[in-house]
């Protein structure tokens, strides 16, 4: 699975989704800068443009979702929908989820989908993005604040329930998903039980970790979010990448969560919210 070149400008689909809108806003195909076509929702929430208006109105979400999720995913929609109070949201399925097109790289040229999805965001007229991952998605905003600068890149950035290294086979439901994923007949499962087409080449070369990516962040806003039940990743994989931060990183470890965007409860996700109006404006 090879990194991808960063920094490419997004095109516009010519053919969009055929469900165009979802309340006021707007639902289509982007490609990325590999050329793969991405499906993405734009929801404005309470945003109407206004310069005169409170930081928290400029402000929208880009929400990269967990492996095996995708934009219409109940789960996803929960997120987005507890988001869309504190501004504006853009959803997306990754490469190989959903309708997007392309083959999931588990993480690695995930960047390029995410990249997409922002430089969409920002053509709204928002004066803030805030990025929010969870899982493999937490470990892409990650790579994407590090690789992505300036006009590019992000005003805060919110990673939850991530590794901090590749390759962890340290739990039960990790070792489930590297077979899912380099096992043909786990590719299998991923394809017809779980609707996620898995790329079938390793990682060459293998991308940058979540936790080499850390230190490139700062000066941008980071907060980790981190179940102490969480079991994918134990607690030194939260730890890891608040330790690489530095002051610039903020960590918050959830008492009884579990993992990802299903442990996510309203109310830690109304906090996310809040602190992410405190920071990107």
């Amino acid at each position: 699975m090879s990194n991808g070149p960063a920094g490419h400008a997004a095109r516009s689909a010519v053919r969009p989704h055929s469900e165009t809108s979802r309340r006021a806003g707007k639902r289509t195909f982007l490609y990325t800068a590999d050329g793969i076509a991405i499906d993405s929702v734009y929801d404005p929430g309470r945003f109407v443009y206004d310069a005169s208006a409170p930081p928290a109105r400029h402000l929208v979400f880009v929400l990269a979702h967990g492996f095996t999720g995708s934009v219409d995913r109940p789960h996803v929609r929960r997120v987005a929908g507890v988001l869309a109070r504190y501004g504006a949201v853009v959803t997306f399925s990754f490469r190989g989820h959903g309708a997007s097109g392309g083959r999931s790289t588990v993480g690695d040229r995930e960047v390029l989908d995410l990249a997409a999805a922002v430089e969409w965001a920002r053509g709204f007229g928002h004066a803030c993005v805030v990025t929010v991952g969870f899982s493999m998605g937490g470990s892409v905003v990650l790579r994407h604040a590090a690789l992505h600068r300036g006009a590019e890149g992000t005003d805060a950035v919110v990673s939850v329930s991530a590794p901090a290294r590749w390759y962890y086979r340290g739990t039960a439901p990790m070792r489930r998903l590297h077979w899912l994923v380099t096992r043909p007949e786990g590719r299998l499962v991923g394809r017809y039980g779980l609707r996620t087409r898995i790329h079938h080449r390793d990682w060459d070369p293998v991308p940058l970790s979540p936790v080499e990516a850390v230190p490139r962040i700062a000066p941008t806003p980071l907060l980790i979010v981190h179940g102490d039940s969480d079991g994918y990743f134990p607690l030194d994989h939260p730890r890891m990448l608040a330790d690489a931060a530095g002051d610039h990183g903020e960590l918050w470890l959830e008492p009884g969560m579990g993992h990802a965007e299903h442990a996510a409860g309203d109310a830690l996700l109304a906090r996310i919210g809040a602190w992410a109006v405190a920071r990107a404006s």
